[in-house]
């Protein structure tokens, strides 16, 4: 087999180069046709999005130079002008390559896990295509149970490392489920989208959105099915707010501490969770005064994220561990196979002969008018012998020497316990 993983990424290119080799969905199917219709590659995935990159493909020829030839000549870049960002990983190097990208060990944000899917959309329009066979299809399956074992058995994807993550996870160790909560989030900037996404995600109840641009803060809130308003209107829904998360570029305060403390009262004192995002602070510091209000400012959300990415790391050499061992079993299952796959067709070339010789004289003797009952006897009983000769000769041999281990491994290839089973009921 000769595996390999081609590809670019955050770390090896900047953004100039990696959008030059973007595939879009169209662009990726019709790739995946063209490497196999001009005989490149014998199966193929290809993995795109906006941080990598990476062609998986399977050769007759230990060579991947005709495929980095196709890359730039699909997107009719110059010769060799990828030829310093890209990376090639062969045989164990690409399965460890490959399961490190699905475990999200290769991530610019170590441990996410939106890779996981991506990857298994970029194996799904693949197998569409015609262009997984056989050493791909039970690749991509190892990869997949290393990845569940590596979410399974170590903490690499349970601490939140984004601002907007850490944010909304703070929200739900606090409330537990989200789906009695109101959000209020003031702004409908990059951080805030991302804040409204995981709360939508995480089934909160409702979503409000205030925002300086009307019809920015309406886009974002009609996508999520959730409710915008106007920055001036914000005083007058903050009693609804179980949680409020605010990252504006204002430069004064827009949640004052009044306007909390008139809040609170309409609440009754049920408490409010709040997430200050911006610098400067959105909200009046002071409101962490009132006993009912949980106030968390970046630095707070900071500590957590820097503590959180140090969990990560030792998650990730747990992990490291468990690919290993998943990359190797792979390899040697693929070796076995590579082994036992030209003695099988050997095997049943010498079955075959067998048959046709005998199959021949039967069918000269019925021919020749001889009772065809007899005929099919004797030519049952001639196969059999045929078959059953060699090894019995062997395990004959095997009992002089004393091999019992030979004895058992015959045992298990020779007899169908399921057969002997319902024949002795």
């Amino acid at each position: 087999m000769n595996l390999f993983a081609l590809g670019v990424n955050h770390e090896t290119a900047p953004v100039e180069i990696r959008e030059k080799v973007s595939f879009s969905a169209d662009k990726v199917f019709n790739a995946l046709q063209e490497l196999k219709q001009r005989g490149l590659v014998a199966e193929s995935v290809i993995l795109s999005t906006c941080n990598r990159t990476e062609i998986y493909f399977t050769v007759e020829h230990p060579a991947a130079e005709p495929v980095v030839n196709w890359l730039h000549e699909f997107f009719a870049l110059q010769s060799n002008q990828l030829s310093p960002f890209l990376y090639l990983h062969r045989d164990l190097a690409a399965v460890q390559h490959i399961m490190r990208v699905a475990s999200g060990l290769n991530s610019l944000v170590l441990g996410e896990p939106q890779i996981f899917g991506q990857l298994k959309d970029a194996y799904n329009l693949a197998h569409k295509s015609s262009s997984i066979h056989h050493t791909l299809g039970n690749l991509f399956q190892a990869v997949f149970r290393a990845t569940k074992q590596v979410r399974t058995d170590t903490a690499i994807g349970n601490s939140p490392v984004s601002v907007a993550f850490a944010a909304v996870s703070l929200a739900k160790q606090f409330f537990g489920e989200l789906s009695q909560q109101t959000a209020l989030l003031v702004g409908a900037g990059e951080t805030i989208e991302l804040v409204a996404r995981h709360l939508h995600e995480s089934n909160v109840r409702r979503i409000v959105i205030a925002n300086r641009t009307f019809s920015k803060a309406h886009t974002l809130a009609e996508s999520l099915n959730g409710y915008a308003i106007e920055l001036n209107e914000l005083d007058g829904h903050l009693h609804e707010a179980d949680i409020i998360i605010a990252s504006t570029g204002s430069p004064s305060t827009l949640v004052s501490y009044d306007s909390i403390a008139k809040a609170l009262k309409k609440r009754r004192n049920r408490p409010m969770f709040m997430v200050d995002i911006a610098v400067p602070r959105d909200i009046d510091s002071r409101v962490n005064q009132f006993d009912d209000v949980y106030l968390y400012t970046v630095d707070d959300l900071t500590d957590i994220i820097e503590q959180n990415k140090r969990s990560r790391k030792d998650a990730a050499a747990e992990a490291e561990d468990i690919i290993q061992l998943h990359a190797e079993r792979f390899m040697c299952q693929q070796q076995a196979i590579r082994c036992v796959n030209p003695l099988i067709r050997s095997y049943r070339m010498q079955a075959d002969a067998f048959k046709n010789k005998l199959l021949n004289q039967a069918l000269h003797e019925l021919d020749l008018g001889h009772n065809p009952e007899k005929v099919l006897h004797k030519f049952a009983h001639q196969l059999t012998n045929k078959l059953t000769h060699q090894p019995s000769y062997q395990l004959h041999k095997a009992g002089e020497m004393g091999d019992q281990d030979i004895i058992d491994y015959a045992e298990r290839l020779l007899i169908d316990e399921a057969r002997v089973d319902k024949s002795t009921d």
